[in-house]
């Protein structure tokens, strides 16, 4: 289990700051981008423009993404949520049996509300899932700026064992065996900044700001609970952690969705420029698994309400701030 070799598939900013902390580690890494006009840019500049002005590690080769991309001893999965599926079902044909597929997205994919790892198990059965999530950007990432994270998998084994593989002095997993409370706060806590920077964007202030990270906070917990996630897997990097640093700085692409959307742009108008906000396509998702489940998130639910234009934000903080008073928990 020494995981020398290692894929990363997807070449955006992501992927590319992942590819760098591999080959920090001093692993071999092949960076797989799913478009070959793509993989031909990153190959001749050292850089992508989805992460300009940050240079791609020497030791890092580029390549089209195939399926015999995934004949390495593990795999990365650097592609957005909703794309995760298509990846998965691409390399599957050429993984060996037991070879570790790990999620770097953070989401819950629309229509079938499948958590990443189930969507890489249904696609590629041989292979053993894995998620990584915590906080953490690209950019701080890429250049090598201290960072820690949570790597989760159903072998505490080799969850440990690629810790050790891509762990460095500026990046630090941690590992875990509880894959869905890694899962359930990633994917959570893209929903709650979109609010986070509602408030931010309303003027609302750092009062409100603060109640709106506890108080969603309350809600990832109690959505964890019902999947019977950690406390300390919720309480941690992957949890409130990430929760705190996407709901508290621009640098997060879902907080600065909510920010324009709190200035009063449309959802079309605040959408930024080539750059994806996870938490909007997360959150009906959310929602709707938290109504089957009988999870109470009002302010997941606003969220959704307000980004398919079935309540105005003025309505959203309306019925939360008139809902009944009750014992903090």
């Amino acid at each position: 289990m020494a995981f020398d070799q290692i894929a990363v598939i997807g070449a955006g900013a992501w992927g590319i700051a992942l590819a760098n902390v591999i080959a920090r580690a001093g692993r071999s890494v092949t960076l797989g981008a799913r478009d070959p006009l793509s993989a031909g840019v990153i190959m001749q500049k050292r850089e992508s423009p989805r992460l300009p002005g940050i240079k791609l590690d020497d030791q890092v080769r580029v390549v089209a993404a195939t399926a015999h991309t995934a004949r390495n001893d593990a795999i990365l999965l650097a592609v957005p949520a909703q794309h995760l599926r298509a990846a998965a079902a691409m390399i599957a044909p050429a993984l060996a049996a037991g070879t570790p597929v790990i999620a770097c997205a953070k989401g819950i994919e629309r229509g079938t509300h499948k958590f990443m790892t189930e969507v890489i198990a249904e696609c590629a059965p041989v292979a053993l899932p894995a998620i990584l999530s915590g906080p953490s950007f690209a950019g701080d990432v890429a250049r090598g700026l201290p960072t820690a994270v949570t790597l989760a998998a159903s072998d505490d084994a080799i969850a440990a064992a690629l810790t050790q593989a891509l762990g460095s002095t500026a990046f630090r997993p941690y590992h875990t065996t509880d894959v869905v409370g890694v899962e359930i706060g990633g994917a959570a806590k893209n929903v709650l900044a979109i609010a986070a920077g509602i408030v931010s964007g309303r003027g609302l202030g750092a009062s409100a700001a603060a109640a709106l990270t506890t108080r969603g906070f309350a809600e990832l917990f109690r959505f964890g609970h019902a999947f019977e996630a950690r406390p300390e897997t919720l309480t941690g990097l992957s949890g409130l952690g990430d929760l705190i640093l996407s709901c508290s700085s621009a640098q997060s692409r879902n907080f600065s969705l909510g920010v324009a959307l709190g200035q009063g742009h449309a959802l079309h108008e605040a959408q930024l420029a080539g750059k994806l906000a996870e938490g909007a396509f997360t959150a009906p998702a959310l929602v709707e698994t938290a109504n089957q489940k009988g999870i109470e998130m009002p302010i997941a639910s606003a969220v959704a309400a307000i980004l398919d234009g079935t309540m105005n934000i003025g309505t959203a903080i309306e019925n939360l701030m008139t809902r009944p008073f009750k014992a903090e928990g």
